[in-house]
């Protein structure tokens, strides 16, 4: 019997309860289809910054930060001696130049940030000679070169920046940049609140014209909606979600047909929650020399400091100051309301991570290192010592594991040890979110970023392909490419 064709759809931010309420109102009967005939999680664990490049890169990868070295929405590039702004917003990107933004978020994520010692599902699924596709998403890398599309004349504006051939999949669809065919479809050079509608478009042309074995269809919309209007505001976006991949149902033949031949896998890169009040890190650092956004002078900078919407890190530029600085950063993020944990690795030579907050008015410490005697749902191992309660953790059995923040030790571990990540991270309470570069916030709004449930339990689906849901006690980004992978015995 034939390999079905894959289908995976990255519905960015789906809240599983939103899900559950869009299906609920008659309002998606694709994804109800899905869930009535397959599999389904609702409580998939996003990376930890939980911002959409680290999960991306998780998603495309199955890898965490400390294999596939994307440590953040905005990072500081320690050998460039610079910062990495992806996007966190248009006027975080006009502190740090829009042009040199877009070369990052475009050229440089995939092509020099994204490790070069992890293989994305297009490139594992290219060398199994899987006839690969894409539409806009942030991770893209694979065997096929494409060149920058000059169809339009948006795109010939825009080839005047964007001139270097991109490797991808076989066929890619990138935002008009980059087409390898033409179709009738355009996205505006990737306007939000357009991009689903071009991704519908190209997936529909796909099928009907049977172009992929494997398509990584993208629909980003739904994350720019929750922002504006909130997480609980979400059934209209994720409806209009539905549509797209009703357009490709219906392309080949309907339900039953289309089932018949394609396999599907959903799931979103993380979730959000409500925004009520925002975080003034660089006010917080006023005392500190912090490095300026423009590229200048950088006489006396002592930091690099990286707001990432629920999330933010800290980087030590002084590096003979490192053992006085850490320490300084450490209590001026606890000292900020509104700040929940803040994390880094000691100097204990075995590897060992620190996580400290308050809890009940009164600070907390907890340390951690793995290769020890408790058991987390993912079956790694860990020594701990401290404060259990600051992260939630329940011991049983030998067993430890967090409601309040899944996946808690792991996804910190992986975030501390990545390379590129800054020497103090922090994660933000419920209802707070740190102020971007550009002043940009989402208060009365939602957003991401955080350690917290409220971020990182995401929704996962699947139908024709896969184990059962409970083959896993605990599903997260990082199963999605064995999910893929394994269908196509690749």
């Amino acid at each position: 019997m034939a390999t079905k064709k894959l289908v995976l759809a990255v519905i960015d931010a789906m809240k599983p309860a939103m899900l559950e309420r869009v299906v609920a109102a008659g309002r998606a009967p694709m994804l109800a289809a899905l869930l009535e005939r397959g599999q389904y999680v609702d409580d998939c664990v996003a990376a930890f910054p939980s911002v959409t490049p680290v999960c991306a890169a998780s998603i495309a990868t199955g890898a965490g930060p400390d294999e596939h070295q994307i440590p953040a929405m905005n990072w500081y590039h320690r050998a460039e001696g610079r910062y990495i702004e992806y996007g966190t917003s248009f006027r975080a990107s006009q502190a740090f130049g829009i042009r040199q933004s877009l070369t990052d978020t475009i050229y440089n994520m995939n092509l020099e940030h994204l490790s070069r010692d992890v293989l994305t599902v297009f490139e594992r699924l290219d060398d199994a000679d899987v006839r690969t596709a894409g539409t806009t998403y942030l991770m893209f890398r694979g065997r096929h070169r494409h060149e920058v599309s000059l169809d339009t004349a948006l795109t010939r504006i825009a080839s005047t920046v964007f001139r270097h051939a991109i490797y991808g999949p076989r066929e890619l669809f990138y935002a008009d940049l980059f087409a390898s065919r033409r179709t009738p479809c355009r996205s505006q050079l990737g306007l939000p609140g357009v991009r689903d509608q071009h991704s519908g478009c190209v997936g529909e042309y796909l099928v009907a014209n049977d172009l992929f074995d494997f398509l990584l269809l993208s629909l980003p919309d739904n994350d720019t909606y929750s922002h504006k209007n909130g997480p609980f505001a979400q059934v209209e976006s994720l409806a209009a979600a539905d549509r797209q991949l009703e357009r490709l149902v219906d392309a080949g033949g309907g339900l039953d047909a289309f089932l018949e031949d394609h396999a599907v896998v959903v799931c979103s890169d993380h979730s959000q929650s409500r925004v009520d009040a925002e975080i003034d890190l660089f006010g917080a650092f006023d005392g500190f020399g912090v490095l300026p956004a423009a590229r200048a002078r950088t006489d006396g900078a002592e930091i690099a400091v990286c707001p990432n919407s629920r999330a933010a890190q800290v980087y030590v530029l002084d590096r003979d100051r490192r053992a006085a600085l850490v320490p300084r950063i450490e209590r001026t993020l606890l000292a900020l309301e509104g700040v929940d944990l803040v994390l880094r690795m000691t100097d204990h030579p075995d590897g060992e991570a620190v996580i400290r907050g308050a809890r009940g008015g009164r600070p907390r410490e907890l340390r951690f290192t793995p290769r020890g005697e408790l058991e987390d749902l993912r079956g790694r191992r860990w020594s701990v010592e401290g404060d259990l309660d600051l992260l939630a953790l329940q011991v049983r059995d030998g067993r430890v594991m967090s409601a309040t923040y899944p996946d808690a030790l792991g996804r910190a571990w992986s975030a501390l040890r990545c390379r590129s990540a800054g020497e103090v991270l922090a994660s933000a309470r419920p209802g707070w979110e740190f102020l971007d570069w550009g002043g940009a916030h989402h208060v009365g709004g939602g957003s991401h970023g955080s350690l917290h449930a409220n971020d990182s339990l995401g929704s996962l689906l699947w139908c024709g392909t896969g184990p059962a849901a409970d083959s896993r006690e605990q599903w997260t980004l990082r199963d999605v490419v064995p999910l893929v992978v394994d269908h196509f015995g690749a």
